[in-house]
């Protein structure tokens, strides 16, 4: 081979990416779903800056941003999560490129919260320790930070490998934990108004009962439809127990009262009923995966014959 031609080989070589280039994928080339995913950890700051210059954010800007903050960081953190399932669902397995990439966005909103929360304190850093370890859920929350900034400092790949693929895995399911507390904490700090935490607890519980049913099946990580839909119905029935419990340790009502006015639709979309369309997507989104692959099977043959 020439000089000329090596030279040429030698460029047409896929080049890694920079490591702030997180629209491209690990060959260079812009990655539509990274594209998307990039967006979406965005939204959230465009949408502030939306809010701050059309409305305001309240007479206290900063507390407002801390609490918005918070949320996405919590919400993130459980779109990783959602990963998995939508992976083994929908046979999305281009996702599995994204999931490390929500996870240090999730990060980068805590670490936000918590930058924020600073300030909002005009930056005593001694008050900010002392009002931290005085209240149990600002003790909870800084537990969920830390353990969010482990696993997104060993997100890169280098990481990986100096951990072993086995330990790097066990490291990162502490991700659950790390969701209980940021759930706990959340919940906390809304107080009386916990309609969004029994929301956010209940597509968590999804997800957690997911991986316990894939885990006791014994399967390659997939549920049968039929497992989806038993799993759907048994967390929304947790859902609104959960909503029906809440709300009767909070305000001077029965649990059975919460509970018929939220299956009778007279307060609105309860939580429980989210849920419940979130698990039955799931179980559309199966069937018709199984459908489609059913079809393709059934073409192939006729294919090959003509």
């Amino acid at each position: 081979m020439s000089g000329r031609s090596a030279a040429l080989s030698t460029s047409d070589r896929p080049v890694a990416p920079a490591a702030y280039a997180l629209w491209r994928d690990r060959r260079g080339r812009i990655a539509p779903l990274r594209v998307a995913v990039l967006a979406g950890l965005l939204f959230p700051l465009a949408l502030a800056i939306g809010t701050y210059v059309l409305y305001g954010l309240g007479p206290r800007p900063l507390d407002n941003l801390v609490h918005r903050a918070g949320y996405w960081a919590l919400l993130f953190l459980l779109i990783s999560l959602a990963i998995t399932p939508l992976r083994f669902v929908g046979r999305f397995n281009q996702v599995h490129d994204v999931r490390r990439m929500i996870g240090v966005g999730a990060f980068a909103y805590a670490s936000a919260h918590i930058l924020l929360f600073v300030a909002d304190e005009d930056f005593a850093i001694l008050h900010v320790i002392g009002e931290i370890f005085s209240r149990i859920y600002l003790i909870i929350g800084l537990t969920a930070f830390l353990g969010l900034a482990a696993l997104a400092l060993t997100s890169t790949d280098g990481m990986v490998k100096r951990l072993g693929g086995v330990r790097w895995r066990r490291l990162h399911q502490l991700a659950y934990v790390i969701a209980i507390l940021a759930l706990v904490h959340f919940f906390q700090q809304t107080k009386a108004d916990i309609v969004l935490p029994i929301l956010i607890a209940g597509l968590f519980t999804w997800l957690m009962g997911y991986r316990l049913l894939a885990w006791r099946l014994g399967g390659n990580g997939a549920l049968n439809p039929t497992w989806l839909l038993v799993l759907a119905i048994a967390v929304s029935v947790l859902t609104f127990l959960g909503e029906a419990v809440g709300l009767s340790l909070v305000f001077p009502v029965t649990p059975g009262r919460v509970l018929q006015a939220a299956l009778s639709l007279q307060a609105g979309i309860r939580p429980g009923w989210i849920v419940l369309a979130a698990g039955l997507a799931v179980v559309a989104l199966d069937l018709a995966r199984r459908h489609r692959s059913t079809r393709l099977q059934a073409a192939r043959p006729v294919a090959g014959r003509a």
